[in-house]
């Protein structure tokens, strides 16, 4: 298997597992609120404390993998990831639930953009979209797995014994360390001295006003695609057993085909990306977004329901292959981690804010206004996709070794 190939695995590897166990609290969370006797409220905030981590976890391990190396740096994340995921199984109440899972979060957090650092600097231009989707499946893998484990797992051994399986990245964080050797790009970069140690890491997202625009886009691009999935795949089966008197089973039906048109439109988005540019790409696919999530509160029949959810996840799901491409796109290698991590991260934690306005919107007026309200944050995001352009130290790349073989 040659280097290209490694990253791509690895990077999947990764983005599996963090999926799965993202998917674990939500099949454990029901026996966690029982087991410790808490409230709603106070069992979602598991995740919202998950993704402050994530948040955490990918500023400080980006600025670590941008200084210290993407591959060693890689595989500290898996492992404390692993860690706060198997500690969580022995939690004795939920303020212990939440510590650990911080832990767990700051390891997932910075997995993710050193994983597509990694590709974006092993793949030649031309071809990183498709690399970038094919990383991003993971994370669906990671739910069809995380699936799997708990109809098996939860009824034998209970949430706890789910989360002991966090144990088994610590093995695939041995193998990453043996088998992977460390970016060529990030090491030519150190060869020429082209780091720059004495500045913040963050501060060079804010380096000139053009750089900063395009930071402040990005992060407005990304809460728009973690709001728009937190808020369509959590509350849209609800949506639909109300609107539509779906039963239980159809609407499970419904969160298949969405899926299944989230993976299509994943693998079909990353081809765009190498064929028509990231601008041009994301552009069609927000405006698609935009129309389809409206127009999808007027769907109506079993067909109708189910093509109109396939396309929804095609279009607005579908994008979020392309993120890790983007972000690394405008930034220098000597802040490509840091730059991904962050701006990815803080989308993730104010995106995951999405499901608590939904609701809102849901239960003082409509399925058509909460529609609506996504359809307008896709026109946010278009409008923020306008405005990327990139800052001076971006255009200084480094060739990339895309015909490198394992060292």
């Amino acid at each position: 298997m040659d280097y290209r190939k490694k990253t791509v695995v690895a990077s999947v590897a990764g983005l599996t597992l963090e999926g799965m166990d993202i998917m674990f609290i939500s099949f454990a969370m029901s026996m966690i609120i029982a087991q410790f006797h808490i409230d709603m409220v106070s069992g979602g905030l598991i995740s919202s404390i998950t993704n402050i981590g994530m948040l955490a976890g990918g500023m400080i391990f980006g600025i670590l993998a941008d200084k210290f190396g993407r591959v060693r740096v890689f595989t500290y994340t898996i492992l404390l990831f692993a860690i706060g995921t198997a500690l969580t199984g022995l939690a004795q109440n939920i303020e212990q639930v939440y510590a650990f899972r911080f832990i767990a979060g700051l390891g997932a957090g910075g997995e993710y953009g050193i994983g597509m650092a990694l590709v974006a600097e092993a793949w030649p231009k031309n071809k990183q979209g498709r690399a970038s989707s094919y990383v991003s499946i993971g994370a669906q893998y990671g739910v069809i797995l995380a699936a799997l484990l708990s109809a098996m797992i939860l009824p034998a051994w209970g949430w706890r014994g789910l989360f002991f399986v966090g144990l088994v990245p610590v093995i695939f964080a041995f193998i990453v360390r043996r088998k992977l050797d460390e970016s060529p790009v990030w090491v030519e970069a150190q060869k020429q001295k082209q780091l720059l140690p004495r500045q913040g890491k963050l501060k060079q997202l804010f380096a000139d006003p053009r750089t900063s625009v395009t930071t402040i886009a990005l992060a407005i691009m990304a809460t728009v695609q973690i709001a728009g999935y937190n808020g369509l795949m959590i509350w849209l089966p609800s949506m639909l057993q109300q609107s539509q008197g779906l039963s239980v089973s159809n609407s499970a039906l419904w969160t298949i085909s969405t899926a299944v048109g989230m993976i299509a439109g994943m693998l079909t988005f990353g081809q765009f990306i190498d064929r028509f540019g990231m601008k041009r790409s994301y552009g069609m696919f927000l405006a698609a977004s935009a129309l389809a999530v409206f127009l999808y509160s007027y769907a109506s029949g079993s067909a109708g329901l189910l093509i109109g959810g396939a396309l929804v996840g095609f279009f607005s799901n579908g994008m979020f292959a392309g993120y890790g491409a983007l972000i690394s796109n405008y930034y220098p290698v000597e802040i490509r981690s840091t730059a991904t991590n962050t701006i990815f991260n803080f989308g993730r934690a104010l995106g995951g804010l999405s499901p608590i306005l939904v609701g809102y919107i849901l239960q003082h007026t409509n399925v058509k206004v909460a529609m609506g309200y996504l359809a307008v944050l896709y026109c946010i995001s278009f409008i923020a996709m306008i405005s990327l352009k990139k800052g001076k130290g971006s255009k200084k790349q480094l060739p990339v070794f895309s015909k490198v073989e394992s060292f």
